[in-house]
């Protein structure tokens, strides 16, 4: 386990823009590997095939992997990402090799370590730094793959914790600095990434610093799973990242405007590292070191990022010209964002102390809408979502979704009606307020939220343990909280109640008195 580098890195951020590494995979292909290299001797006899499966060649060609990193750290890389981009359970279920996981992601952070402490020996001047990649995995947790049934999804929340949580278990041990959430294509899977880490991070008793790349996937510059640049950072800012950003996908010229947005409004270091271009016909990357050099170090004389590299299609030639490039170019400023509250549904919804009410739409709830339960209990779940639909059309900011009804399987319905309205972009597009008198449904229902929605409400007339217990999972699952003026003596039945239960409330949940 390596030592606490957050400040020595934190330190080099505020002084220049560091250096992220390039693609791998582009880097392996040159290699003109085959099935048997893939397979080594240890997996000779295995009963599926091997090859592009590239996280095993850190167990079957460690010396290809290793020179890999070596050249991108001679082109002048500060960052080195390990090659554990599919090193999950989820992903490696493909190859019938997930009993292997943790020692894969063990193996990627101790190659990388070796390459990196090699580097920064023969200059300490320049010291070197290892990524933990966690990859998207190979499943989504907001997109159903039926297109017959909407609500289905081949993943859980739960089974996404519980493979990234080997995985950091494993970069960890293997000797990483940092952990990288990387090409995010769905953001509930990021959600679930986030949780593994801060819980991680709690058994572990010290945290590690976190950097988070989406991947905008066309020029709607919105991620696969809707959001757009400003909601996925309002949806996953909770964690308080070092850095967040931008890779794969778009070329440079493609991303630059959505950079530019996230540079805008990101209280953290700024992360970028585009693709060589756009695929050709053939699936290749055309852009030269120079050309996407020039682009990446606009941005950065633009003051939109502290971090650049490369992605899909570049090479040790790319990385070397953006790190002249960028050389001596002044890295972006932490700017000084207004405090609001952020929520994001597919768009970020951002409230201030100049905004007018909020409009919440409440026919979503079976306690204050007949019509709405009978359509419940009556599984007419076409018109359930019509009524969410209408509401959002008349002007509803936030809809709030309630299912505490005595003849309903409250967490099951809660489950079922949002994943159903994850598949709605028109209903979607705003947060999600989870109401209920039941924790055990509101944690279902932040399970099923890729966007930054609120609990519909937490209070201490359960004690201050209970509380904090809630509200710190809320937090963990990236959600904003009503608290209710409640206590263990009651509700607050006049204003001096009320503000000595808030001013309570608050200085357990901040520590500020």
């Amino acid at each position: 386990m390596q030592p606490d580098r957050t400040s020595e890195l934190s330190a080099l951020l505020q002084q220049r823009i560091l250096v992220l590494d390039g693609a791998m995979g582009t880097m392996i292909q040159r290699h003109g590997l085959t099935e048997k290299d893939y397979r080594g001797e240890r997996f000779a006899a295995h009963p599926h095939d091997l090859k592009g499966n590239n996280d095993l060649l850190l167990l079957t060609k460690p010396e290809v992997i290793k020179g890999i990193h070596a050249e991108y750290l001679a082109a002048g890389a500060d960052i080195l990402e390990t090659n554990t981009f599919n090193a999950t359970a989820i992903s490696q279920a493909d190859y019938k090799l997930e009993p292997i996981v943790y020692e894969l992601n063990v193996a990627g952070a101790k190659l990388a370590r070796e390459a990196c402490d090699e580097f920064t020996a023969k200059n300490p001047a320049k010291p070197r730094f290892v990524a933990g990649v966690l990859g998207p995995t190979s499943r989504t947790g907001s997109i159903s793959p039926d297109v017959n049934d909407p609500g289905y999804r081949n993943v859980t929340f739960d089974e996404l914790v519980e493979t990234y949580t080997e995985a950091i278990r494993g970069l960890v041990d293997g000797g990483a600095d940092l952990l990288l959430v990387e090409t995010v294509f769905d953001t509930l899977n990021a959600k679930a990434a986030l949780f593994a880490i801060e819980q991680f991070f709690e058994n572990a008793g010290r945290r590690w610093p976190v950097m988070i790349s989406g991947t905008i996937t066309d020029a709607s510059g919105r991620t696969l799973s809707g959001q757009t640049a400003e909601a996925f950072w309002n949806s996953l800012n909770h964690i308080r990242p070092l850095s967040f950003g931008l890779n794969c996908a778009l070329g440079s010229k493609e991303l630059r405007q959505y950079v530019e947005e996230l540079s805008r409004v990101c209280d953290c270091f700024v992360s970028a590292h585009p693709n060589a271009g756009l695929p050709n016909a053939f699936g290749g990357y055309d852009e030269t070191p120079e050309q996407l050099a020039e682009e990446v170090a606009d941005w950065a004389k633009h003051g939109f990022v502290n971090i650049v590299g490369g992605c899909c299609g570049t090479s040790p030639d790319h990385i070397a010209a953006i790190a002249k490039y960028v050389d001596g170019v002044k890295p972006r400023a932490i700017p000084e964002v207004e405090k609001k509250l952020r929520l994001s549904g597919l768009e970020p919804f951002n409230v201030g102390k100049d905004s007018l009410f909020v409009n919440v739409g409440e026919r979503t709830n079976v306690t204050g809408s007949k019509a709405f339960a009978r359509m419940i209990l009556e599984g007419r779940l076409d018109d359930a979502l019509a009524v969410a639909r209408q509401q959002v059309e008349n002007g509803a900011q936030v809809i709030d979704i309630n299912m505490d009804e005595a003849m309903l399987d409250s967490k099951a319905a809660m489950d079922r009606f949002l994943k159903l309205i994850a598949s709605e972009p028109d209903i979607a597009r705003v947060p999600i307020m989870i109401d209920s008198s039941k924790w055990e449904v509101i944690e279902a229902g932040l399970k099923c939220i890729q966007g930054k929605g609120i609990v519909n409400s937490i209070s201490m007339k359960e004690g201050e343990a209970s509380f904090l217990h809630q509200a710190k999972l809320a937090r963990r699952y990236g959600a904003a909280v009503v608290v209710m003026a409640f206590d263990e003596a009651g509700q607050a039945d006049t204003f001096k109640r009320k503000t000595e239960i808030c001013q309570r409330a608050y200085e357990l949940l901040t520590g500020e008195r």
